[in-house]
């Protein structure tokens, strides 16, 4: 059986999450990222952590459709004990998701509803779902944002579940913590990504205008924050939010 730290990674096929998978990987554990319609943008990830000397996996998982889970969780615990023996893993990282730029005036019922799902009700049920998974000594990291700490129009309900995913961090780390069981959640600032539909030169300037360091960010500098919550390097660090933003509107 191995010993290696085995993480799932949602939304792991691009972007926040892809970067996060290839940081994990890069520090010897085992990465299962998820995709919900593009096998082969997982496929791809896949392939360069395998051809970096790593080890991964690509399951398809809905995050807004709640009734899968259970299915999801037999697939991924098949595929864990094929791939490494094992029982369980070690580690999650709620990231998948996608962003809508409507101003509240705006939103619709069906857009509030969609991102709520993917981004608050799909993660708690998610992390509920792979409890019994989830090592003792594991870890729980939370996708969230920096637009919960800074007032962005144009994406409330967004940044409301996002808000609410810190929340719910500090809440699973102190009904987990019995099993040594920590959460923690990550909030990017403006980071160089495909979500929302990506950054236009004028709007990449004004948030680098917006940030001390004087630039956005690339997804690797999350990912490697991301893997290092997951790690041991990262056992004393429980409940906590953790802005990776370059000093964005301080």
């Amino acid at each position: 059986m191995s010993t290696m730290r085995i993480v799932v990674i949602t939304g792991g096929s691009r972007g926040l999450g892809a970067a996060a998978a290839r940081a994990c990987a890069g520090r010897g554990m085992g990465v299962v990222v998820t995709y919900r319609s593009n096998p082969e943008s997982a496929a791809r990830v896949v392939d360069e952590i395998v051809e970096a000397g790593g080890t991964a996996l690509a399951l398809p998982l809905d995050v807004s459709d709640v009734p899968s889970f259970g299915a999801f969780r037999e697939a991924l615990l098949a595929a864990v004990r094929e791939k490494w023996g094992r029982e369980g893993i070690d580690g999650l990282v709620n990231n998948a998701g996608h962003g809508v730029h409507t101003p509240i005036a705006s939103v619709s019922e069906a857009e509030f509803d969609a991102l709520f799902a993917v981004h608050l009700k799909g993660p708690f049920f998610l992390t509920q779902t792979l409890l019994p998974l989830i090592a003792d000594g594991g870890s729980v990291v939370n996708m969230a944002s920096a637009t919960s700490r800074v007032a962005t129009p144009g994406v409330a309900p967004y940044a409301s579940f996002k808000g609410g995913l810190e929340v719910l961090t500090r809440y699973i780390a102190k009904e987990f913590g019995e099993r040594g069981i920590r959460a923690n959640a990550v909030a990017p600032g403006a980071i160089r990504t495909e979500l929302g539909g990506g950054l236009t030169p004028e709007f990449e300037e004004l948030l680098a205008g917006q940030t001390s360091l004087g630039r956005v960010g690339e997804p690797e500098e999350v990912g490697s924050v991301v893997a290092t919550l997951l790690s041991q390097d990262g056992r004393w660090i429980n409940a906590q939010t953790i802005e990776v933003a370059g000093g964005y509107n301080i």
